[in-house]
């Protein structure tokens, strides 16, 4: 009898595990079977005590791929002052700012100049609060739970960007030397300004929504949306920094010698001298995507700085023909904005990426084997840093061997502040690239005016450099 009890309470006990299993969760034999397939070996107990007393990346490092980086580039372009964009996603402006100023190197063979990063930052934080403001205004009849409205409430502003908010905020804010508006604490370390700004910014929506609901006229809306921006400018100017309307500036060599006369300037002013002129219309942005038709333009919705400017438009390329037009550029002299999964394969210590640098399937026992268009789609890859490329070293075919870019991480990272990486991992990980129109065939500028489809902004590969 007593048997028979016992035998029934583990029954029970066992029918009762099973049954909160039903929906898939792990059951008691899942767990035997799981445990009995991944018996650990003596050589699998020993890599476990070294993982749990080491980081993951020393271990896995391949020792092979571990020799002297060869620098040298058969075609380069002039270095220039590697920038630091401290703790803040600025990368992309970094990165477009490198661009705008070697282009005025080239152009005056002599003079140098450093943009105030802090100055345009000041305008994109402006501008993205006013396209918040606007965009949940113009979707304030949908419900909360709309996934448009949520895209605004969830990102109500960064300061992640591309090289089209570069383009759209100096053309139309134009720009400063580092000098005039040197960078503060809350413009290197962007975080606390940004969290508190976006949760005033969140209010401020939900404000705005009530009187979309209450039908409000749209003048006086806009009256209110104009106060809620002077409180933001207020914000902005006290971490940032208020823009100056004008300053007096010489420009000086390369050698850092005062060279031509002090003259007095407008942000506008200084802008088409530095530049010559709009920059909007000079650039086509490339993108490399798997997932989708090549030859093919598409347009990211809401991906923008401004609300009057442009959404990022991109054309869809093999990684061939992306090659081909950056190689082009760089034998033209000229750098270009480019982006990358720089958390992938990249040994940081000595600013070189390279598909070989580490062996994580060994150390695990296992295979890491999704594709570049898998590893998009499944959010496991995707652009998140902005540099500048400035340099490919060819093969006797004119096929690229490797690849360098300018990074915005300080001077003494990597490769004295830049990153060489082979062209398998270029092949890989990057993503985007903004080539000056002349250096782009016709028959792909042309591919790039066609009418675009548009994308929603939500997609695993629109995420904004930072």
């Amino acid at each position: 009898m007593k048997r028979k009890l016992l035998f029934a309470a583990a029954m029970t006990i066992a029918t009762s595990a099973i049954a909160q299993t039903v929906g898939g969760g792990i059951s008691e034999q899942m767990l035997r079977d799981i445990r009995k397939a991944q018996k650990m070996t003596v050589a699998d107990k020993a890599l476990a005590n070294a993982i749990a007393a080491n980081p993951i990346d020393n271990l896995a490092k391949n020792r092979n791929n571990a020799g002297e980086i060869d620098t040298q580039f058969s075609v380069e372009t002039p270095g220039q002052t590697i920038t630091d964009q401290q703790s803040s996603g600025r990368c992309w402006m970094f990165s477009g700012m490198n661009v705008l100023k070697a282009n005025f190197a080239k152009r005056t063979d002599s003079l140098r100049v450093e943009f105030s990063q802090a100055y345009l930052f000041f305008y994109d934080q402006l501008e993205k609060a006013n396209l918040f403001l606007q965009g949940v205004v113009d979707t304030g009849k949908k419900p909360i739970d709309d996934q448009r409205v949520q895209f605004f409430f969830k990102n109500p502003i960064s300061d992640g960007g591309t090289f089209c908010g570069v383009a759209d905020l100096a053309d139309k804010y134009g720009l400063v030397p580092q000098s005039v508006m040197p960078e503060t604490y809350s413009s290197d370390n962007t975080s606390r300004m940004s969290r508190l700004v976006a949760s005033k910014l969140r209010e401020y929506g939900l404000q705005l929504r009530k009187m979309v609901a209450e039908g409000k006229k749209a003048s006086a809306i806009n009256a209110e949306k104009t106060r809620m921006l002077g409180t933001v400018y207020k914000m902005l100017a006290m971490t940032i920094g208020e823009p100056p309307a004008q300053f007096d500036y010489a420009f000086k060599n390369k050698n850092g010698r005062t060279v031509t006369v002090c003259k007095r300037y407008t942000p506008q002013s200084f802008f088409s001298e530095v530049v010559g002129g709009p920059i909007n219309g000079t650039f086509i942005m490339v993108m490399n995507d798997p997932r989708r038709p090549y030859n093919k333009t598409y347009e990211v919705e809401y991906d923008r700085h401004t609300y009057d400017g442009h959404n990022w438009k991109y054309l869809n390329l093999t990684m061939d023909d992306i090659e081909r037009l950056a190689i082009a550029s760089l034998k033209g002299g000229h750098k270009m904005y480019s982006s990358y999964d720089v958390g992938k394969m990249l040994d940081r210590k000595r600013g070189y990426g390279d598909t070989e640098n580490f062996d994580y399937g060994s150390l695990f026992g296992t295979t890491f084997g999704m594709d570049k268009a898998e590893r998009i789609s499944t959010f496991d890859s995707g652009s998140t840093h902005a540099m500048t490329l400035a340099a490919v070293d060819l093969d006797a075919q004119g096929k690229a061997l490797k690849w360098k870019v300018e990074n915005s991480w300080g001077s003494s990272w990597g490769q004295k502040g830049c990153m060489v990486m082979t062209d398998r991992w270029m092949r890989e990980y990057m993503f985007r690239l903004v080539v000056d129109k002349r250096y782009v065939p016709a028959d792909i500028l042309k591919l790039s005016e066609q009418k675009a489809e548009m994308v929603m902004p939500e997609d695993p590969l629109f995420q904004a450099d930072e």
